[in-house]
């Protein structure tokens, strides 16, 4: 920048230098931290840059403003999470709704011309906040991402960003952008309107932002749709959206999204209005339980992610076993960048596996290079030649101890030293397998969940006489492919399983007594649960459930003996299209209607009980460290309603909400 003014040198967080070209440059380095947010001090500290730019700007001593991350790779994540709870009252809320209002505004209508340069994360206030400037350019790094996350928290953008948006991109694209919570790479967000221009990477950005200052072009109108779903179609692009967005949340459950569509229908004709609308219903949306609950589940996850943090890095993995579990961990390890090659008896048995992870890569992947990429990275390795280089031995073959003992000392013979030896398994002890080895220390659990690519969570197994750094590292690796990896002991069931079995199996127990299934499903989605207990029993295989089940104990008892009628007439559920339901197309065919506006909590707290009671004795034997761990692993494990915070919470709060309750006798 030639030796730049300092416009601002007692601040802390932002720099406002002035240039030799007469360009002012703001630029945001958050103090102490690895990446940016808008934390209250900093948007303070932004006014007082503000006070400072706003009289320069208007003496006509400048040509224009810039605004860039001094952190590289890294713009804004968003505004700072970890303050929100420190947010009271809605006054308190509403108020630091208007002040942003009125702070973005300042740069908004500054009279010389304003750009802001993206590389990186440009998330939730970040993007809000950018989008204040005149141009918006961003850099093609694989890393940008630009969006609104905040629908994932149980609230919506605040600092204006729902006027600015459609005022960018129109009705549609606004309110997609919003409710999906995506996170567009630069190149969409462009083609979309929410870009104005791109540059090949972070680099050239300051180059590209005083081009856009020194010679400004007007900012291109949305296209005319774009425009008519902002004005006359809005009530059209609501009603789709409501009819999408009911289809997969309850608005008593996750009001936030049906807000946004009030409020964009409501309000969206008007920017003025929708600077209030924000004011009029984020204050509500902020402090309502569900936005509570979710911040709860978005730091425990973080806690789970800080708590991997190591060295380790893979570059190579290899895993055992082309089965359903061994291939599709196989598929996406490759789909992580990692190259991974697939062992097993013969090609027929690793052939289905290679043409499922051909359509995972087609489903994930942009452009036929990266799927072929990807592709290429994953190789058929009937005879094992590839496992001595590999960083990550991953064993996924039949659930039987003598077949994995004998695998794993061949594996032990040829991995190399420092190389994570990992099992897949879903029931059997760490150390019965590991007996036999030379140091069964090394040995380790990666236990995947069913689909492999959606399910987030990653139980890594570990036993007393476990080496430490094998267990780290196992953590790192489980982080490093994008999994948010559980700490468990093992233990029957480890977490994840031996909450869920029992639950399952209580289901059973009350269709057997006469419960109709539909209304046993029908009370657990009302609770919150993402399907009912005997669709997802089907959907899993009423075999696979057999099976499992007898592993941890439930081979008896009126619900087992109702399945095992169903499985001797040969009715396994979705896969053979006839189980508790009967399948069409992989849909259960069955109607809830009925039981729609009935009060079920009763019935679906009466089913949950058992995992609720497996939750505490888990955390009581130590096979997770604490009561927050077994909540965020239930969350992500089975996908126990996030809203809810967990179950040892629900459960908790409850308790304490019952108490009070009730009436006190002397």
């Amino acid at each position: 920048m030639g030796n730049p003014i300092d416009l601002a040198p007692d601040l802390k967080h932002w720099r406002v230098l002035q240039d030799a070209e007469d360009l002012l440059w703001l630029i945001f380095d958050k103090a102490d931290a690895r990446v940016n947010v808008l934390s209250v001090e900093a948007m303070a500290e932004l006014a007082q840059a503000m006070d400072v730019i706003e009289p320069v700007a208007a003496s006509g001593s400048v040509k224009g403003l810039g605004m860039l991350s001094a952190k590289p790779g890294s713009y804004i994540l968003g505004a700072d999470i970890s303050e929100f709870d420190t947010w009271d009252t809605e006054e308190q809320i509403a108020k630091g709704i208007r002040d942003a209002h009125a702070l973005f505004a300042r740069i908004e209508n500054l009279p010389i011309p304003t750009a802001v340069g993206v590389d990186g994360m440009c998330l939730g206030g970040g993007f809000e906040l950018a989008l204040s400037f005149g141009t918006l350019i961003a850099s093609k790094s694989d890393k940008t991402r630009l969006g609104f996350p905040e629908v994932q928290l149980g609230i919506f953008p605040g600092f204006g960003g729902t006027a600015r948006i459609l005022d960018r991109c129109g009705g549609q694209v606004g309110l997609t952008a919003m409710l999906t919570a995506k996170h567009y790479r630069a190149s969409q967000a462009k083609a979309l309107g929410m870009v104005d221009r791109l540059v090949p990477d972070g680099g050239h950005l300051r180059w590209a932002v005083r081009k856009a200052l020194l010679s400004p072009r007007p900012r291109r109108k949305p296209p005319l749709m774009a425009r008519l779903t902002r004005g006359p179609l809005r009530g059209m692009v609501a009603k789709k959206a409501r009819q999408m967005t009911a289809a997969k949340a309850r608005a008593d459950h996750y009001p936030a999204p049906y807000a946004i569509i009030d409020h964009v229908l409501e309000s969206g004709g008007s920017s003025a209005a929708m600077y209030k609308g924000e004011v009029a219903r984020f204050p509500g949306l902020m402090l309502s339980n569900t936005a509570k609950n979710l911040r709860r589940v978005f730091f425990l996850q973080d806690r789970l992610k800080k708590e991997a943090r190591g060295k380790f890095r893979a570059r190579r993995v290899h895993v055992v076993g082309a089965g359903l579990m061994g291939g599709d961990i196989a598929a996406y390890c490759a789909l992580q960048g990692l190259e991974v090659s697939l062992q097993d008896l013969d090609m027929d048995r690793i052939a289905p596996a290679l043409k499922r992870a051909k359509r995972l890569f087609k489903k994930r992947l942009r452009g036929s290079a990266a799927q072929k990429a990807a592709e290429a990275r994953l190789i058929p390795d009937v005879e094992g030649k590839h496992l001595a280089r590999a960083d990550v031995v991953i064993e996924a073959i039949v659930e039987k101890l003598e077949v994995k003992q004998k695998v794993f000392a061949d594996i032990e013979a040829k991995a190399r030293p420092d190389a994570i030896l990992a099992t897949n398994t879903s029931a059997l002890p760490l150390a019965d397998i590991a007996e036999g080895l030379k140091e069964p220390g090394r040995l380790v659990g990666l236990h995947f969940f069913n689909p492999v690519a959606q399910m987030p969570l990653v139980e890594v197994v570990y036993d007393p006489a476990s080496h430490e750094d094998s267990v780290q590292a196992a953590l790192a690796f489980a982080a490093q492919i994008k999994k948010t990896p559980l700490k468990v002991l093992s233990a029957k069931g480890f977490m994840v399983n031996r909450v869920l079995v029992p639950y399952m199996y209580k289901a059973l127990e009350v269709v057997a007594a006469g419960t109709p299934k539909e209304k046993v499903d029908a009370a657990l989605l009302q609770f919150g649960m993402p399907m009912g207990p005997i669709e997802l029993l089907d959907q899993v295989g009423l075999d696979v459930g057999a099976y499992v089940g007898k592993t941890l104990g439930f081979e008896e008892g009126p619900g087992a003996d109702l399945m095992q009628d169903l499985i001797d007439a040969g009715k396994l559920g979705m896969k053979t299209g006839q189980g508790f339901y009967t399948w069409k197309d992989r849909k259960a065919q069955r109607s809830l209607a009925e039981y729609e506006g009935q009060d079920l909590l009763t019935l679906a707290e009466e089913i949950l009980q058992p995992l609720f009671d497996e939750c505490q004795r888990a955390v009581d034997e130590g096979v997770v460290d604490d009561a927050d761990l077994a909540d965020v692993g239930v969350i992500f494990g089975t996908g126990f309603a996030p809203f809810r915070g967990g179950p040892l919470h629900y459960v908790a709060n409850r308790d304490v909400a019952q108490r009070a309750a009730t009436p006190k006798t002397v």
